[in-house]
């Protein structure tokens, strides 16, 4: 079985990614969707914003939504140190290049991985929805869930309206 492939990984060429942590976890995301990574440092809280949206920051007059994936993955949010960072990364949404900050604990490595050092995502366990991971990369004795960053954000309208209504539920259950 092949791993489901998308734009970040073009059949039969390696890919090289961009790795982080986040928790006890490692990421990795197309090391051409990644942009730049920066320091962790202010950040905007927008009001009825998803629960994994930390809020916007300005990025060179430009207004950059961040994301916490542990919130986003079901988790506590991350705790901000000095090794955390925002990982400014293009995604597709809707149709529109949009830039945003992932934050991560820090920022690992580069790795390159032949399409053979690739395994599909599992049906369960991983902590990620399986449509949003492109598979598991082998990297020396561990792997490292790779993402694909256009479905995980893309979804993001999903998940705020799925918040609002279980918000909007609890709130009747509780009048009732």
């Amino acid at each position: 079985m092949q791993p489901a492939l998308s734009s970040d990984h073009p059949a039969g060429q390696q890919s090289q990614y961009l790795t982080f942590v986040v928790g006890d976890a490692e990421y990795g995301i197309g090391l051409l969707r990644a942009k730049e990574i920066i320091e962790y440092d202010t950040v905007t809280t927008v009001p009825n914003a998803p629960a994994f949206v930390r809020g916007v920051i300005n990025l060179r007059g430009r207004v950059v939504s961040v994301v916490d994936l542990a919130v986003r993955f079901g988790r506590e949010p991350a705790a901000v140190t000095r090794r955390s960072c925002i990982v400014v990364v293009e995604v597709v949404r809707e149709g529109t290049r949009e830039v945003v900050g992932i934050v991560a604990d820090r920022v690992s490595q580069v790795v390159e991985l032949p399409p053979d050092a690739i395994e599909p995502p599992p049906v369960f366990g991983a902590g990620v929805r399986s449509e949003w991971m492109l598979g598991l990369g082998r990297v020396d004795n561990h792997f490292v869930i790779l993402l694909d960053t256009d479905r995980m954000l893309s979804a993001w309208d999903e998940g705020a309206a799925l918040q609002r209504e279980e918000e909007a539920a609890g709130a009747e259950m509780a009048g009732a």
